[in-house]
């Protein structure tokens, strides 16, 4: 049996956070066993309660906001306890990983990187990972684009390249489904609904997606957006719905446990984003059947072919969004020919057992070249 320990910020609904807890959900329970360990104290989310109910434990090491110099004994106490024989960390972590590993007191530590390498830390944080890859750490990029930051931050090339995956059947597409989303919260089946699965935060521009969204809308009563999700700028983005004139027509909807069933109602997905990994949220809107008009930033471009599944964008540039809006808006038969396509290429490509199964593929690959394995665990690493 191998062990497994997964070390994230925070067990939220972010976009790495959700990968994270699929994965250690879809794990082989008879060949892996799985713990989490979180930096920050719990906070009710779906996620939290998916583990619980999955048989995951989690333990929350109660981390201040800044930098906590309590974190990587603390971490370190629940490795001892825990005894993982892979520490598998995403975000920013490592840096508090940096003692287990130094100290070689796990066989393998892996560190998935979801967004651009330039973007996932700072100076101080890069150096720490550098030491760390140095050391062993194997870093694994979710897009092409992550596995070229990787050659040029920290010259690693080659390493494993493993896009995520999401649970397919979750956003099936029906009518029905659709129909009743929509009457539930009062909206018509002529509405034209432009959804976006986001965190508020800079990153995202929703700015951007707001001035595109007024610059097309005014022509189109029925156009609606809708956001869905949480940040520290939800203040500032309700201020420029009103200041845009936008109020009745862009709707903050919060962090929703409902993505699959809006995503079903919707007809046009869009992402505005500055930069970005490999985003699960437009994984889901293919899998949803949806067109998705997204920057072509990060990942996106492996994702989706413009004019083929969905339409690709510059970033920062509301009048190319704009437009690509409006060209939906106008021809229901281009979202329907490009919504069909999305969903045969995510289901082609996107379902979450691939991405299960190679990073399996990637523990036991590591634990079987572990110089320092105990032979008790030597051998029940080859036995999974």
């Amino acid at each position: 049996m191998i062990r497994v320990l997964h070390v994230l910020p925070r067990i939220g609904p972010g976009g790495a956070e959700t990968m994270a807890v699929r994965l250690m959900l879809g794990l082989d329970r008879g060949r892996f066993e799985v713990g989490a360990a979180s930096l920050f104290d719990p906070s009710g989310t779906g996620q939290e309660a998916a583990l619980a109910e999955g048989g995951v434990p989690v333990w929350y090491l109660g981390k201040r906001r800044g930098p906590d110099p309590r974190m990587p004994l603390r971490l370190s106490a629940v490795v001892a306890r825990f005894g993982p024989h892979v520490l598998h960390t995403h975000r920013h972590v490592l840096y508090y990983a940096l003692p287990p590993l130094l100290l070689r007191r796990v066989p393998a530590v892996v560190h998935t990187v979801h967004t651009l390498p330039e973007r996932e830390v700072g100076a101080a944080g890069r150096l720490a990972h550098r030491l760390a890859f140095r050391r062993g750490a194997v870093p694994v990029a979710i897009a092409a684009g992550i596995s070229e930051g990787l050659r040029r931050v920290y010259g690693i090339s080659g390493g494993p390249l493993i896009p995520n995956g999401i649970p397919l059947e979750a956003f099936s597409r029906s009518a029905s489904r659709r129909a009743a989303w929509r009457r539930k919260e009062g909206f018509s089946s002529g509405d034209v609904l432009f959804v976006c699965v986001a965190r508020l935060s800079p990153e995202k521009r929703h700015a951007v997606l707001l001035e595109a969204f007024a610059r097309c809308a005014a022509g189109f009563p029925r156009a609606r957006l809708l956001l869905a999700g949480d940040g520290e700028l939800r203040g500032e983005i309700a201020r420029r719905i009103e200041g845009l004139g936008l109020r009745g027509r862009a709707f903050l909807l919060g962090v929703r446990p409902d993505v699959p069933d809006i995503l079903a109602a919707s007809d046009v997905f869009v992402l505005a984003s500055a930069w970005e990994g490999n985003p699960l949220s437009v994984m889901e809107a293919m899998a949803a059947g949806l067109p998705a008009v997204c920057t072509a930033v990060g990942g996106v471009p492996e994702l989706l072919e413009s004019g083929v599944s969905g339409l690709l964008v510059p970033p920062e540039d509301p009048g190319e969004l704009a437009g690509a809006l409006e060209l939906l808006l106008r021809d229901r038969a281009l979202r329907e020919r490009l919504g069909q396509r999305a969903a045969a290429t995510a289901a082609s490509r996107f379902g979450l057992g691939t991405m299960v199964r190679a990073y399996e593929e990637l523990y036991r690959s590591l634990l079987s070249a572990a110089p320092d394995l105990r032979e008790e665990d030597a051998e029940g690493a080859r036995c999974a």
